[in-house]
């Protein structure tokens, strides 16, 4: 199905932003990655025209029927505010807030998202997905995934109390090597040779088949890339919000990939 083009507004960009992991490694050091979120979203608002969390926001999320994790309020009430105001948020549900089920959109009005999107803004097409499980191997996490996709598995989980259930989610999420990247500050540099990563390859495999997006946007793997893989397609990676800071912006024209601590 052909998608709609859509012409930005004057002076309105598109934001784009991936991997927070809010949570880990604590909560005083998430807190401080949470309020500089809700800063870059103050900073971006009046410019948006729409807003792109590309997965991973939390490090762990469970929606229960009538519970959902403490905290994070700074950065809900910042979002309500945004789409109060009639500016689209995204969110595409990642590896780790894939249990993100409908109380973001009921309560909040952000567009969930868990299969990859297709956008076209002044004539410019877009590939969007959150980037886990994509291109070859990870086997294990494929498989991973499934099991925590399958609804007989979510509705075991729900027989947790939730005291338990968030219990468990975040002693692992401690346990995580992103919790270790964050407690020590350092970057995740991911494959030394660019072509190796598995988005890339990805973004190859689309392009050989026909897929030939202006830009291919991804989180998950919390490299800041903008590269170009043919004369047509660029391959954009966010970075994090755990040792990075960056965000990718459509001005209408290019799309550039920008780091909020130099902002």
């Amino acid at each position: 199905m052909k998608k709609e083009n859509i012409n930005l507004p004057a002076g309105k960009k598109i934001f784009f932003a991936s991997d927070f992991h809010l949570g880990i490694p604590s909560h005083d050091e998430s807190l401080i990655r949470e309020k500089k979120l809700v800063s870059w979203l103050d900073y971006v608002k009046d410019q948006a025209f729409e807003i792109y969390l590309m997965g991973d926001v939390f490090d762990f999320w469970f929606e229960y029927r009538t519970v959902i994790p403490k905290g994070f309020v700074r950065l809900l009430g910042k979002l309500a505010e945004i789409t109060d105001n009639g500016i689209p948020v995204h969110l595409f549900r990642g590896n780790h807030d894939v249990w993100a089920f409908d109380y973001l959109h009921k309560e909040i009005g952000i567009q969930l998202h868990r299969n990859p999107q297709v956008r076209i803004y002044n004539n410019k097409s877009f590939y969007l997905a959150h980037g886990d499980g994509l291109g070859p191997g990870d086997h294990g996490y494929k498989f991973l995934k499934k099991v925590f996709a399958c609804p007989f598995c979510q509705w075991l989980f729900r027989w947790l109390h939730p005291d338990w259930g968030a219990r468990m989610g975040l002693y692992f999420s401690g346990k995580s090597r992103l919790a270790n990247i964050a407690k020590e500050g350092r970057k995740d540099n991911g494959k030394q040779n660019l072509e190796d990563e598995m988005l890339y390859q990805y973004t190859e495999s689309m392009i050989n088949k026909g897929f030939e997006y202006n830009y291919f946007i991804f989180g998950h793997r919390h490299l800041p890339v903008n590269t170009a893989i043919s004369d047509k397609s660029n391959l954009i990676i966010l970075g994090d919000w755990i040792t990075n800071y960056t965000f990718a912006e459509f001005s209408g024209d290019s799309v550039k990939l920008r780091d909020y601590k130099n902002s």
